[in-house]
């Protein structure tokens, strides 16, 4: 195995460590981590300073007089660098799937988000899917579970996942920022990303976008939508028309806790004809009954 394959499983025992002595008992496992886990390990290369080596001589041995390798954090993504499908070569969809999650999970750019964070919320679906939906950041049970949209409004989108016809399991659903932002003397509640949190937590984003390369993608709310285009306008101007990222249609609309606030026919409405909108864009088949679906009730007169 290579020296980065062991850099990065001594890194993630040790962040499971770190997860155990700060009290978190259940880690969250995507199927496309587990899928990554089955794959065969890339054949390695022969060293380059003896390319005749026999097999034996090629195995790593101990060098008690070289410094360890770092492990305790791997060099932050930031914007520039190249994309991770393009370093991983012939290296499957998973594994640089799985690669990218691991460098997240032990990201420390935002040392007062690390601080305070419990998990890092990478994102959760398949890397197979047409449909994905953006949010801004885990909340307050996103950071408990490491899995985003859990909460109330969460279970909300999960519901209008499934009346669409599909499943989160079908869908893939993450974040602009993938810690949840720090609340400091506050003992409940959440707050906006800031756009430099932003700023510097997108890259990650960008990657799953283009390792997926999702048919469609939904904003929902004014910070997903200020996350992925930089605009600020009202969301209620945006709504329900297509806007285009990096080559992608992106369906801006409200949030899911909006409507948990307002719990009106009308803004749930609104909300269903922006998913019939990406049905039609994803060429779904839709029935009667779901074009339907939160109209007012005729009474006969």
């Amino acid at each position: 195995m290579s020296d980065d394959y062991n850099q990065l499983l001594e890194a993630t025992i040790q962040h499971l460590q770190g997860l155990k002595s700060r009290g978190v008992r259940l880690v969250p496992v995507s199927p496309e981590h587990l899928a990554a886990l089955n794959s065969p390990l890339p054949p390695a290369t022969a060293p380059r300073h003896s390319p005749a080596t026999p097999p034996v001589a090629a195995l790593p041995k101990p060098a008690p007089d070289r410094a360890p390798a770092p492990i305790a954090v791997p060099a932050p993504v930031s914007r520039q660098s190249p994309s991770l499908s393009a370093s991983t070569g012939s290296g499957s969809k998973a594994a640089a799937f799985a690669e990218l999650r691991a460098k997240a999970l032990q990201c420390t750019t935002c040392a007062h988000l690390a601080a305070s964070r419990k998990n890092v919320v990478f994102g959760v679906g398949s890397i197979d899917a047409e449909l994905m939906f953006v949010g801004e950041a885990p909340g307050a049970d996103e950071d408990i579970a490491g899995e985003p949209f859990v909460g109330k409004a969460g279970q909300l989108l999960t519901k209008i996942i499934q009346t669409m016809g599909l499943s989160r399991e079908t869908v893939y659903i993450a974040n602009i920022l993938k810690c949840r932002p720090d609340t400091p003397g506050q003992t409940a509640g959440n707050r906006k990303p800031t756009p430099a949190e932003m700023q510097t937590c997108i890259s990650y984003l960008e990657q799953q976008i283009d390792l997926i390369k999702p048919k469609v993608l939904v904003a929902l709310g004014a910070t997903a939508v200020e996350g992925l285009l930089g605009k600020t306008p009202s969301i209620t101007r945006l709504r329900g028309n297509w806007q285009s990222y990096r080559g992608i249609p992106l369906m801006p609309t409200y949030h899911p806790a909006y409507l948990l606030r307002n719990q009106s026919l009308s803004e749930k409405r609104r909300v269903w004809e922006d998913m019939l909108q990406v049905m039609e864009k994803l060429k779904l088949s839709i029935s009667v009954k779901q074009r339907n679906f939160f109209m007012p009730s005729k009474t006969g007169g």
